[in-house]
């Protein structure tokens, strides 16, 4: 297997153009794992750890992040709880330590598992995916990005470089139900955020599904639901309406790690939750205007 290591953007593009079939590697924490257990053995392995421009963050003038795809989890935690509050907590939920240490939005994008931590936080933010080769730079709304099962709209020949994350414009909240409090892979999990200002709804699923997965009609529901001028408690019935909703948009598969109706139920619990936390957020900040 051969290895190439280089230390600018411009470097690692040009590699990936020569070399298509490289496989990029920034923290090792899932690529690793398949070269342990030979589940892969790529001819090819790129080292993007040296390329500085990917392991920055930045804020632009109309509150927007574009957050570097080699940016790690602990870093995320620590210094962006404001501008991405949503990612930030579905950070503190990845693995160990040492894992939030290495690990990053990119390799979660790249690897495109459906069980993804980071993964359902795009979706409801509506974030964009930042792709780079020698050719140019475009982005991808997150909800475009993933395609089928570990296929995405990236070309062989880019790069992630980035994700732009919109500036919060209300509550974002992430739920996941695991085998246990840690180190697990999510059975599954759900993202909710809203946004006052325009009023809509945004949702994200994990490991309920080929890909991560947005529940629309459940966000269409909530949406009419919400008095966006004087907030206030939902009635039960409508935020159980919205967990079966979020339920009816899975497509989950019955696995070592839960069933197909399992997954379903935690959906729908999880999602109960978190529009209840995000109706108390809301109404807080309305009183504090």
């Amino acid at each position: 297997m051969r290895f190439l290591s280089p230390s600018t953007l411009q470097e690692a593009l040009e590699a990936k153009a020569e070399h298509p079939g490289a496989v990029p590697i920034t923290g090792g924490t899932d690529v690793m794992v398949e070269l342990n257990f030979d589940k892969r053995r790529p001819d090819l392995l790129l080292d993007l750890t040296r390329v500085a421009e990917l392991g920055r963050w930045e804020a632009d003038g109309e509150g927007r992040t574009r957050l570097g795809a080699a940016v790690p989890y602990s870093r995320i935690i620590a210094e962006l709880p404001a501008l991405a509050p949503g990612l930030a907590k579905a950070s503190r939920t990845v693995a160990s330590p040492q894992i939030r240490n290495r690990g990053t939005v990119g390799g979660n994008l790249g690897g495109a598992s459906p069980a993804g931590d980071a993964l359902p936080p795009l979706l409801a933010t509506d974030a964009l995916v930042e792709l780079a080769s020698v050719r140019g730079t475009r982005t991808v709304r997150a909800r475009d990005y993933f395609l089928s099962f570990r296929t995405t709209a990236r070309r062989d020949d880019e790069l992630i470089t980035a994700v732009v994350l919109p500036a919060p414009a209300g509550p974002q909240h992430f739920a996941k139900i695991g085998t246990r409090n840690a180190m697990v892979i999510a059975v599954t999990s759900f993202a909710l955020a809203l946004d006052t200002r325009g009023r809509t709804v945004g949702t994200g699923i994990g490991s309920a599904g080929p890909t991560p997965l947005r529940a629309e009609a459940a966000e269409d529901f909530l949406a009419g639901e919400i008095d966006w001028d004087a907030p206030a408690p939902l009635p039960e019935a409508a935020v159980r309406r919205f967990g079966e909703l979020v339920a009816a948009a899975a497509r989950p598969i019955d696995d070592q790690r839960g069933s197909a109706a399992y997954r379903r139920h935690a959906l729908s619990v999880m999602a109960r939750r978190t529009l209840t936390w995000s109706i108390t957020d809301y109404r807080k900040e309305a009183a504090c205007a």
